[in-house]
Formats: C-alpha cells, sequence, structure tokens
C-alpha cells in the first residue's frame, strides 16, 4: 500500500517476517508486551495463529529508504475470545439482523488485558507516522471486508489519535496500585485505615500458615521446574473457569529465553513442592500481573502471590504501578484503585455503527459514574482517620 510521502504500508503474516531490532525500535522498552520477545513467543509456541483463530496480519510502515518507522500487532479473528474487552452482544446484534460479524481485524495483544501503546512509532519518525498507520488499519479492514476493526487496551494518546480519526472511544475499568513513594511495605499500610491495615496483616499471615512459603522470582532464577508447574496451573485454571487453554507449554519455554529478566514469577512452595504461582512482566516503570494458578485452594494465597507481593516488588525496584490485569473489585481493599481503560472501534456497516455509537454515548458517562462510586470505597486514610 502506497503511504503517501515516500511512505509505505505492508502487511506481514508473521512476525518472522519482521526484524526484531526494527520491530522493538517502534514498540520502545516501556512495555513488554508490545515487544517482538512476547509477540513472537505467542506466534511460534503456536499460541496465537490461523488455528487458535488468530491469524497475523501485522501492519508496517516503511519510509522512503525501506526503514521500519511503525507498526502495528493486529490479527485477523474468527472469535472474539481472549480479548478482554466484550463485543459479543454486538455481533449476536448484527447475526440476528442478517449481517456477518465475523471475520474481525483486532489490534491487540493476544490474551493480554494490559493497556499499552498499540500505534507503534520510532521516537524519530515523522509526525505523521500515526496518522498514516490508522490509515493503514482501514485500508486493511476495506480490503479484507470485515465488519469492524477493534484497537484493545491502547494507551490514552493512541485513544485520543483514533478517536480523531473517527474511531468509536469506548471506556473500562481496571484496578492499578500506584507507588506513592513508599518506602516499604509497612509504609504503605501506614497510609491505609487500620481496619484495612489490621486485615492485610491477617491475610499476609494466613496465607503462609501450613508451611507455605514463597519466594519472588526473576529470569534466570526461574527454573524449566517451576515452568513445568507453572503450565500445570494454567490449565487447572483454565479448566475450573471453562476457558480455553490458548498459552502452550512451549509458549513458557520460549518466555524466559526472549524476556529474560523481564519475567517476575512468584511461587508458593509447601514440603519442597511448588503449589502456586503468579506471572508477571517488568516494564520502565511499572509491574504487570498476567497468570495465576494453584493445585487447589489455599485461604488467602491468591491475595499475598499476586496482590501484596506484586507491591513488595514494586517497592523494592521503585517501580510506579502495579497492574493487576482484568476484574477484582476486592483489589479495592487491598490499594488497587479504579483505573479507566481505553478500546476503539471501526464498524463498517453505517446500520452498525449507529447503534454502538449510541451505545457507547450512554455506556461512557455509566462507566465513569460507577468508578467514582468505587473510588469512594478506597482504604486510604481520609482526613483525620485513623
Amino acid at each position: 500500500m502506497d503511504g503517501g510521502d515516500g511512505f509505505t504500508l505492508r502487511v506481514a503474516n508473521g512476525l518472522g517476517a519482521v526484524d526484531a531490532v526494527d520491530w522493538d525500535a517502534c514498540a520502545g522498552p516501556d512495555n513488554p508486551f508490545v515487544s517482538y520477545g512476547f509477540l513472537s513467543a505467542l506466534e511460534d509456541s503456536g499460541s496465537a495463529s490461523a488455528r487458535t483463530g488468530w491469524l497475523p496480519q501485522h501492519l508496517l510502515l516503511e519510509d522512503a529508504a525501506g526503514r521500519l518507522v511503525g507498526a502495528v500487532p493486529l490479527y485477523l479473528k474468527s472469535h472474539s475470545w481472549g480479548e478482554y474487552v466484550f463485543d459479543q452482544s454486538w455481533a449476536d446484534a448484527y447475526e440476528r439482523a442478517g449481517g456477518e460479524y465475523y471475520p474481525k481485524l483486532q489490534a491487540a495483544v493476544p490474551f493480554t488485558p494490559a493497556p499499552g501503546p498499540r500505534l507503534l512509532v520510532r521516537p524519530d519518525a515523522a509526525s505523521q507516522a500515526r496518522d498514516l498507520l490508522i490509515g493503514g488499519l482501514v485500508e486493511i479492514a476495506t480490503r479484507h471486508k470485515v465488519s469492524s476493526l477493534h484497537v484493545t487496551f491502547p494507551d490514552a494518546a493512541d485513544w485520543q489519535k483514533l478517536g480523531e480519526a473517527g474511531f468509536l472511544q469506548r471506556i473500562g475499568q481496571q484496578f492499578h496500585w500506584t507507588n506513592d513513594g513508599y518506602a516499604s511495605f509497612e509504609d504503605f499500610l501506614a497510609r491505609l485505615n487500620s481496619r484495612k491495615r489490621k486485615t492485610i496483616r491477617k491475610e499476609r499471615k494466613a496465607a503462609t500458615e501450613g508451611g507455605i512459603t514463597l519466594r519472588t522470582l526473576v529470569g534466570a532464577d526461574i527454573t524449566p521446574a517451576h515452568w513445568d508447574a507453572f503450565h500445570r496451573f494454567y490449565l487447572s485454571t483454565v479448566d475450573r473457569k471453562w476457558g480455553g487453554a490458548y498459552l502452550t507449554r512451549e509458549f513458557f519455554e520460549l518466555l524466559p529465553e526472549r524476556l529474560g529478566d523481564r519475567i517476575v514469577l512468584v511461587v508458593a512452595e509447601r514440603d519442597g513442592r511448588t503449589i502456586a504461582g503468579a506471572l508477571n512482566l517488568q516494564g520502565r516503570d511499572t509491574l504487570y500481573g498476567r497468570n495465576w494458578g494453584a493445585d487447589g485452594e489455599y485461604p488467602f494465597l491468591h491475595f499475598e502471590a499476586c496482590y501484596y507481593r506484586a507491591i513488595d516488588f514494586a517497592i523494592e525496584r521503585g517501580l510506579k504501578r502495579v497492574e493487576a490485569g482484568a476484574q477484582g473489585m476486592h483489589k479495592i481493599q487491598r490499594g488497587y484503585l479504579p483505573s479507566e481503560t481505553y478500546s476503539a472501534h471501526w464498524i463498517r456497516d453505517r446500520s452498525l455503527r449507529n447503534a454502538i455509537d449510541h451505545f457507547l454515548k450512554r455506556e461512557r458517562p455509566a462507566m465513569r459514574a460507577e468508578m467514582a462510586a468505587l473510588a469512594e470505597l478506597s482504604p486510604f486514610r481520609k482526613g483525620g482517620e485513623e
């Protein structure tokens, strides 16, 4: 595709056709999920593939010299699973009206509800690079004759840019912990009201009863035996939630090879056996919670491994945030407060677009009102409260 002004847009049917250094120059160092290492591990392991309904169609922007200056992780989808921004009701309505919602295009990180950039642009790229990528996305959607194109969990800047280009804008919510310069976990607890402090201390103590110990492992400290156990926990979690086990065992082999010290695994052990684990990835200033699993039910162990140990790690490393994944209002009482997430949607059919636009105009203020109400449940002390 001719991008104009000497730029060329093309589609890569997999990251194997893209140079890793060039991709990462566009993705930047901040967010591990848009890195070549993470995305290629998903593809090379068969986790994100045509078989699983995630056919790579990555959009690439090259300048007149053939240098990659922009990219979008893009997939042709035959379903709406693994996205965490739910559009099944849109699909049902369109199909009841006689339309075909699938296939559709998805600009996203598969199976990963982590906010981050989606319009990946080199820092020294021309100012029109993002506009050219957006135009390229619409061109691909038009050529494929898909019903829709969805950009999920973009950062605020990309979301705003997509809105300016005519994409419908949607907001969601997650619960994130912010490091307010805490010197220790106890310093963090001191900012909470006394009832919440006592509750968290009791939960942390209860999580390690019965001889359970926890360790936070980084990079090379994580052994193949740990990955074997964690994959087993992952499959168990999928079975309990009636989901699809997209992530293969090979993915958990490739991940440490390609992301190294960006991987943070909290493991719980008892009698020399690993019984639970929480997988995190570290960005420049954020720890991202990704997966949790256990081989049984252990009171409060999930809170300890996923939330409290993540806070410990963030304070120790001087990270600004912990983003603990999708859902979970119970996170509020543990210091994780409501935070907006974003998605942007291009809809080809005018009638469907108008209906969704009407829905989103009502949903956005309702979502923000809900977030404001939830923020009032904050465990942090207010005024002279003890």
